[in-house]
């Protein structure tokens, strides 16, 4: 006979898997974090190197050529950190038999990218405007917001990676000049640190 102390833990254990997105895998954070420390390299030589012997600085960023390999990098590093979560997360959720395209899924997606989608477009609006300083910033802010909002619905360690993602943004927003070096400790140091965390407490 069951103890009810075990009975109670599993009723916690399926109320849990209803409400919240759990096949977020560790692993890709790692992945996600790689994959941006190796653009944000590149775009340091794009910004400061390259394309002029003395360096280009970040606010007055006027070189096209520049300026479209920064974004293509941005967005290869994007394409492929988002096909890795999704690979990885959807091979976690068959390894534990969870649904992956859950309620509690799509309340997490609905929450992390209504906030990213629309910091993506106001980044976009900050460079048609020539605002090139002020980006880094944008992209940590909007991102911030979107795991914390997405946190209520998934492993809490997204909540404190939200909030290490606004502290930089914040940073990077009153030093324009650190901007790129906020985002990569943003979008890379913090995402291996947390992905780590989250790759042996959960998915091991």
């Amino acid at each position: 006979m069951r103890k009810p102390e075990q009975e109670l833990a599993e009723i916690k254990s399926m109320m849990e898997r209803s409400t919240r997105f759990l096949s977020l895998s560790g692993l890709s954070g790692v992945l996600a974090g790689i994959y941006a420390l190796i653009g944000s390299g590149m775009a340091w030589f794009w910004i400061y190197g390259g394309f002029s012997n003395n360096g280009m600085n970040a606010q007055t960023l006027e070189g096209k050529e520049a300026l479209h390999s920064i974004l293509i990098t941005a967005l290869v590093v994007l394409i492929l950190a988002l096909g890795t979560a999704y690979l990885l997360s959807q091979r976690k959720s068959k390894k534990s038999s969870t649904q992956f395209w859950s309620p509690a899924g799509r309340r997490f997606l609905m929450a992390l990218f209504i906030p990213v989608i629309s910091g993506g477009l106001f980044s976009f609006a900050l460079i048609h405007e020539g605002y090139f300083h002020m980006v880094a910033a944008s992209t940590l802010l909007f991102y911030g917001l979107g795991l914390i909002n997405a946190g209520h619905f998934t492993l809490s360690e997204i909540k404190n990676l939200g909030i290490g993602q606004l502290i930089l943004g914040l940073i990077a927003a009153f030093h324009p000049t650190y901007g790129l070096i906020c985002w990569a400790l943003g979008f890379g140091v913090l995402h291996v640190i947390y992905g780590s965390m989250m790759h042996y407490k959960y998915d091991r």
